[in-house]
């Protein structure tokens, strides 16, 4: 398998340590595309990869799958062009999809050529529970609540705990696009962004991103709670998001899939 990547940021470097240098997966990433060619010169020479800063050189390189590592706004540039380059995308900044139409039209393209978008499961789990509990329609109620330190959110001024936002998942996705990804894949593995319930806490007490899921309809009634580590060096990115990734490409093509 060759792995294409976008973004040269932590995840990047994650996945370059654990898959050229650990072989974590069975694959080896040969393409790395970035706006900051100091950094992906610098990952470029440690990790035996190619760096280009041309996205069309990059994406006409001879990959199995381009993981997207970087924000929402390179997710929304590029993605239209990974898809129609006949290579499936494993998509980190599920904020891109906050827009229905966006979504439905990467579904096409992707179906029109026989390709997959893969959404890992990122900071949080249950999902497969909520696409069963809703594959004949019967989910009723989502809601998470997703608790974090000031400093994960860029308010490092804020120094008891924060009420920050009760509503919809899409219009938390609108204020929080780089810390709340979680609550849009909940909703698209759920009920959707509108019927979906979002509370952010910022709490200056706690050391973990902690995420708690509830969820209810026809099947009963589910209760999750996830606390994760955030990333070395970045406390906006959980740990297990980089995780999910490397599974999500460990999984690709396997004869048993579980869930």
């Amino acid at each position: 398998m060759k792995i294409g990547i976008i973004g040269t940021g932590n995840i990047a470097t994650h996945l370059l340590q654990n898959i050229n240098q650990a072989n974590a997966v069975d694959g080896e990433i040969i393409a790395l595309f970035g706006r900051n060619e100091k950094v992906g010169k610098q990952l470029s020479e440690r990790y035996g990869v190619e760096f280009y800063s041309d996205f069309q050189a990059f994406v006409h390189t001879p990959l199995d799958v381009v993981v997207e590592a970087a924000t929402v706004e390179a997710a929304e540039m590029y993605m239209k062009e990974v898809l129609e380059s006949k290579k499936d995308m494993i998509l980190s900044s599920i904020g891109v999809f906050k827009d229905d139409e966006f979504l439905m039209e990467m579904k096409e393209i992707a179906q029109t050529n026989a390709q997959t978008i893969s959404l890992p499961s990122g900071a949080i789990g249950g999902l497969d529970l909520l696409q069963s509990a809703n594959s004949l329609g019967g989910l009723r109620e989502v809601r998470i609540t997703t608790r974090k330190s000031p400093q994960s959110l860029g308010l490092e001024a804020v120094k008891a705990e924060e009420l920050l936002f009760d509503g919809s998942a899409r219009k938390a996705i609108d204020r929080f696009p780089k810390n709340i990804n979680v609550a849009l894949l909940l909703s698209i593995a759920g009920i959707g962004a509108d019927q979906t319930r979002v509370q952010i806490i910022a709490d200056p007490a706690i050391e973990q991103n902690t995420h708690t899921i509830e969820a209810s309809g026809d099947f009963g009634k589910m209760t999750m709670k996830i606390e994760n580590h955030p990333m070395p060096g970045n406390p906006k990115t959980s740990y297990l998001a980089a995780l999910s990734i490397i599974a999500a490409l460990k999984n690709r093509g396997n004869a048993l899939v579980v869930g």
